[in-house]
């Protein structure tokens, strides 16, 4: 057992150990399809927090030779498939943290570096097959394959880390991926390869040296969706376990979509809130907002409206596919976006291909790379937010209307209101201290149309529904009589209890007052 070659099982032992271990074992199950297949090669890229690298911890103690690693997988999911017992053990594991070599070379050696210390414990296993002097790590391991007929399993974890913190160093970059290309690339060594990284890996400019690789990105996860984060059902047996509100987890944590999990968690937010019995902002003990700010402050025509947008609780369309996969290469607010997604900042739908703002950790990281400069009149607008709410549940509608023709004139220099759907973005925007006490649903779905904005109230906080309706060059007492004509309160399943219509008209001819609002109370008993 060595540290490169064939690291063991102990960090995963250490893993099942911990207070909260989440079984994905699955895993293995989708690399064991894998192995010796043209598809052997895997790049799975996720934000910071993601657990890739207790995954790839996991699959060493698998594969690893020189272990027994049967009675750590006992009870687990991969135990009861059938080709759990077929590769335990029986692989020799080569596993690169790029990260630690990265760190410890001298400056432009990183490959060299890496080559030493892993050839050094190849020739304590492999010596007697490497008597003539060799090239290279690649050269070794061809050799060891000719004469022993070993191949290998190849773990790399942060394999991006050259391209993301040495950004300028093109020359370094190319070697680099030279380097990884002529490691792995076509080699009969290889019986899989299995990447974790922020970033994709098919483009690099010109130097499409890893296109062999096949790509799970937040873009798309592909079978790799349940291992991407905490599965709703995880999440629900924790909150169990530990006595915390789901409805709040959700709302904290909730928010990554794919195709098939419709609802991926933050693992380690989740984790934390769990160990702490506390729901808090977790994003920050591994990475501050100015990172999301510098890409926040790009100036690319139509980004700034487009953040306003889904800090508002909309959606934007999103052009993933010119994204050069690097963070120096930007030509349009597309690829900002696109790195945002990458990054965790952004969820996406890869099926509507629309982009938004996940959960309320990430809206407090937008909230938190606004407040320090370039966005004061949205921060001007979230901090009157509260006393909004608030005329809000007093049914004080004159304030209300106040409140928003204030908003509107904070919001103009980002939003231009054209239409209803823009008026409900700035409103939703004007609701924003709203968030932490309730769901919004922006469009809500009700079976005779959609209701423009509602706030669904989080278990045990006591307050009431909110139903609003918008209308553009109207009335107010039209919106409200829209609510009620179309039933939009019976949509509200497993609602009961007070509820306050909002109907909001916006007068784009009345310079002085252009909102007016109406509000009446009502207590709905469900569909009995």
């Amino acid at each position: 057992m060595g540290f490169y070659l064939n690291p063991g099982n102990g960090s995963f032992e250490e893993a099942l150990h911990s207070r909260i271990y989440v079984d994905k074992t699955g895993l293995i199950g989708r690399t064991n399809e894998l192995i010796n297949t043209k598809e052997k090669y895997i790049c799975v890229s996720r934000p910071r927090r993601f657990g890739k690298s207790m995954a790839l911890e996991m699959l060493a103690a698998y594969y690893s030779c020189g272990c027994d690693s049967k009675k750590l997988f006992m009870g687990t999911v991969i135990e009861q498939n059938d080709t759990f017992p077929v590769y335990l053990n029986q692989y020799d594991v080569i596993f690169l943290n790029m990260q630690q070599f990265l760190i410890e070379a001298e400056q432009g050696k990183v490959t060299e570096h890496l080559e030493q210390q892993v050839l050094e414990e190849v020739y304590e296993t492999y010596g007697e097959f490497l008597k003539k002097p060799v090239t290279g790590l690649a050269d070794a391991l061809r050799r060891i394959y000719v004469k022993a007929g070993k191949k290998f399993i190849f773990l790399i974890d942060e394999w991006d880390c050259v391209v993301r913190e040495r950004q300028k160093l093109e020359e370094l970059q190319q070697q680099y991926l030279d380097f990884l290309r002529n490691l792995l690339k076509d080699q009969p060594y290889v019986a899989l390869a299995y990447m974790t990284g922020i970033l994709p890996v098919k483009k690099y400019g010109q130097h499409s040296a890893l296109n062999m690789f096949w790509e799970y990105s937040m873009i798309d996860q592909n079978v790799f969706e349940e291992y991407t984060g905490f599965t709703e059902q995880e999440v629900k047996e924790l909150c169990q376990r530990f006595d915390m509100d789901f409805a709040q987890t959700s709302n904290w944590y909730d928010g990554y979509r794919f195709r098939q999990f419709q609802h991926v968690y933050n693992p380690r937010s989740v984790v934390a809130a769990m160990k702490g019995r506390h729901f808090s902002n977790y994003w920050t003990a591994t990475e501050t907002y100015e990172a999301l700010k510098i890409y926040m402050d790009m100036d690319f025509d139509g980004l700034r409206s487009d953040i306003v947008r889904m800090l508002g609780g909309e959606r934007v369309r999103v052009n993933t596919l010119s994204f050069q996969n690097d963070m120096r290469t930007f030509k349009t607010k597309d690829d900002v976006l696109t790195l945002l997604i990458h990054l965790g900042y952004l969820g996406y739908d890869a099926d509507s291909k629309e982009a938004f703002i996940p959960n309320k950790e990430i809206s407090g990281e937008f909230e938190n790379a606004m407040s320090v400069g370039g966005w004061t009149e949205i921060m001007r607008i979230l901090k009157a937010s509260e006393k909004l709410l608030e005329d809000t549940l007093r049914c004080d509608a004159k304030s209300v209307a106040k409140g928003l023709d204030q908003a509107h004139t904070e919001v103009a220099s980002v939003l231009t209101y054209n239409d209803e759907n823009s008026l409900g973005c700035a409103i939703s925007l004007a609701y924003y201290s709203a968030r932490k006490d309730y769901r919004l649903i922006r469009e809500f779905p009700t079976g005779h149309g959609y209701a423009d904005v509602v706030f669904l109230p989080l278990p045990f906080t006591g307050k009431p529904a909110l139903v609003i309706e918008l209308k553009y060059d109207k009335s107010a007492v039209t919106a409200i009589d829209q609510i009620k004509d179309r039933h939009y309160t019976q949509a509200l399943e497993g609602y009961t209890g007070e509820i306050l219509l909002v109907g909001v008209n916006y007068d784009k001819g009345n310079k002085s007052t252009p909102h007016s609002c109406v509000i009446e109370k009502m207590v709905y008993k469900g569909s009995e």
